[in-house]
């Protein structure tokens, strides 16, 4: 386990990637904005220099975790899934810091939370773990599953807790099928920014768009454990990761000067999340973009912006980009970093033509994440040649872009003649877990060559 001591505090980077230069008449302006957050203390990371970094005064934020388990009737079906579940909660409670506020939740068409009960949170220390892994063993399956009102406890829980970083892990087995989908938009709805959390899906007869919506809402990380007896490993790396969390709420700020359009906001590295609809004004021309919880990682964000029309030899600013921590006692944001999106008209026209690699390299894994999307949904729907296509051009992109993961998924659900020019066949049978996983995994990106 890493030293969570009170020198572990992280300081953020901010890094610009752009083409400045735009035609006479040109007005779209792309920016991958690159943040990196480093000596929180989970991965070693070197302290950064130079003005663009901002070290956090303070010390390791203080942590609460809820965990949902499914307990709906199928996770008997077959009974080592139960069992399984049960270990790996179990292996996840055996990663949380001594210190941290925790709660386990039963989740079926009702939510239950089994330890520490009565709307409290317990603190993890030797005895509590007992306790609870007690209260794991108790566990059984029966009933129906209404995702929304497990998520609805586990943020009255971690509401109640008086700490910086709040995250929840759901495990389900199956489909969302005792409340209305409105309900478990509306739960999400109520639950975004308040915490984060991870998503799994155990087996094969859940819904992908139901967990990666969970995991998209909530800021978190979607994937499958086809397997049920890889779930304990899948845990703990959770748990490790939530516990390398040191600062949450950190929010992307735009501003853009007058006559400036904010055209879309995406991260595009290490997953595709769209966050162009989640901004939440700022003042004047200025808006913020969730981003979540930090520890030691990087990201990137590709932002497009519309300048007005200007002159060769003009040159504007088209977007300052901050990062903002809120201040919780109500007082004024700090800016923990910040970077400059430029625009510059040129008649150089091998200047004004050229493609930052950053820019083109995240376009086309924006484009790969949703090619596959479209070409499962295609072929789900019996519309081969459609799905032939679409897959054909996302196995094209990920052999350009080096994305071998996903090269890899693809190739269990196509034969690839002819990886450059995206030629492929569709197998006639595709085993459910493997079609399962090239679509719970389709936004996971890879960062461009250098």
């Amino acid at each position: 386990m890493a030293n969570f001591s009170k020198s572990n505090v992280p300081q953020f980077s901010v890094e610009v990637y752009q083409n400045e230069y735009l035609p006479e008449g040109g007005r779209e302006v792309n920016g991958i904005i690159t943040v990196t957050s480093t000596g929180g203390g989970t991965t070693g990371g070197v302290p950064l220099t130079g003005a663009t970094a901002t070290r956090l005064p303070g010390g390791a934020a203080d942590a609460a975790v809820v965990i949902m388990v499914d307990c709906s009737g199928s996770m008997d079906y077959p009974p080592t899934k139960m069992r399984n579940a049960r270990d790996a909660t179990a292996a996840a409670l055996d990663t949380l810091r001594d210190g941290t506020s925790f709660a386990v939740v039963a989740g079926t068409h009702v939510a239950k939370d089994v330890y520490p009960g009565n709307g409290r949170l317990a603190v993890a220390d030797a005895q509590t773990k007992a306790q609870a892994k007690e209260a794991l063993r108790r566990l059984s399956a029966g009933g129906g599953t209404a995702i929304g009102t497990w998520l609805r406890l586990a943020d009255r829980l971690l509401g109640a807790a008086d700490v910086e970083i709040r995250h929840g892990i759901l495990l389900t087995d199956g489909r969302n099928e005792h409340e209305a989908p409105e309900d478990l938009r509306a739960a999400l709805d109520a639950c975004a920014g308040r915490f984060t959390c991870d998503a799994r899906g155990v087996g094969t007869d859940w819904e992908v768009k139901e967990v990666t919506a969970i995991a998209s809402a909530l800021l978190g990380t979607a994937d499958i454990v086809a397997d049920p007896s890889g779930l304990a490993a899948d845990f703990t790396q959770m748990m490790e990761n939530a516990m390398g969390k040191e600062v949450a709420d950190v929010a992307l700020r735009l501003w853009t000067p007058v006559g400036v359009q904010i055209k879309f906001v995406k991260q595009v590295a290490p997953t595709v999340a769209e966050l162009t609809d989640r901004r939440t004004e700022a003042g004047p021309r200025a808006g913020d973009y969730p981003t979540g919880s930090w520890g030691d990682e990087s990201r990137d964000y590709h932002v497009c912006v519309q300048v007005p029309e200007a002159g060769i030899g003009q040159e504007m600013l088209a977007a300052r980009v901050s990062l903002i921590l809120p201040d919780p006692a109500g007082g004024a944001p700090r800016t923990l970093s910040q970077g400059l999106v430029r625009a510059v008209w040129t008649d150089d026209m091998v200047a004004s033509t050229s493609i930052n690699p950053q820019v083109a390299h995240y376009t086309g894994q924006a484009e790969l994440a949703q090619v596959i999307q479209q070409g499962l949904d295609a072929r789900k729907s019996g519309d081969f040649d459609g799905a032939t296509a679409k897959l054909g051009r996302a196995v094209q992109l990920a052999s350009a872009s080096g994305n071998e993961d996903t090269a890899k998924l693809l190739s269990k659900v196509v034969d690839v003649v002819d990886a450059a020019t995206g030629t492929v066949r569709l197998k006639a049978k595709v085993a459910e877990a493997d079609e399962m996983t090239l679509e719970t995994r389709s936004t996971k990106t890879v960062r461009v060559k250098k």
